[in-house]
């Protein structure tokens, strides 16, 4: 599994998220590739303090962050160079298998629609919450993210839940 992990995202930034980054090494032998995209500044003195120089890491230098308060759609379009659309850049040329961001929800899931596209018949995607029980996974699909989703909407997250609880 190749991950590509925004490390500029979310509240506390590289601190949090490269630490999270070097638990997960250690504990998951099946990533074998991790791309720390951000500021490789930042993200090396962080590794440094870890003591972590593991060779499936590879630093992805971006010089733009999203920031929360940015609208998400024109942060994707005006910050090209951010952690997040570099991020997202790497699925798309086949180096990563998914991307992990604590940033801009909102900015993830616009750079996703713009770079990758959905499948035909998929108008919007879906924010899913994987919910492992007892006997089987629950996939809870856009649970309030969208105010304003119509039927069709709700139909194509049905579609998306089931396929992603099977495989």
């Amino acid at each position: 599994m190749k991950i590509a992990l925004d490390a500029m995202g979310g509240d506390f930034g590289p601190p949090n998220l490269v630490a999270g980054a070097v638990i997960a090494l250690r504990e998951y032998r099946q990533i074998n590739k991790l791309y720390l995209v951000g500021d490789s500044a930042k993200i090396e003195n962080e590794l440094r303090k870890h003591q972590c120089n593991d060779s499936r890491i590879e630093i992805v230098h971006s010089t733009q962050v999203v920031d929360m308060s940015d609208r998400a759609w024109t942060a994707v379009r005006r910050k090209k160079d951010s952690s997040i659309s570099r991020a997202v850049d790497l699925v798309k040329h086949g180096d990563a298998d998914a991307v992990v961001s604590a940033g801009h929800t909102g900015a993830a899931v616009a750079a996703s629609m713009i770079k990758l596209r959905t499948l035909p018949g998929i108008d919007r995607p879906g924010i899913a919450a994987v919910l492992p029980t007892e006997t089987n996974v629950f996939v809870l699909i856009d649970a309030g993210a969208n105010i304003d989703a119509r039927p069709e909407h709700l139909l194509q997250y049905a579609f998306m839940g089931s396929v992603y609880s099977r495989h």
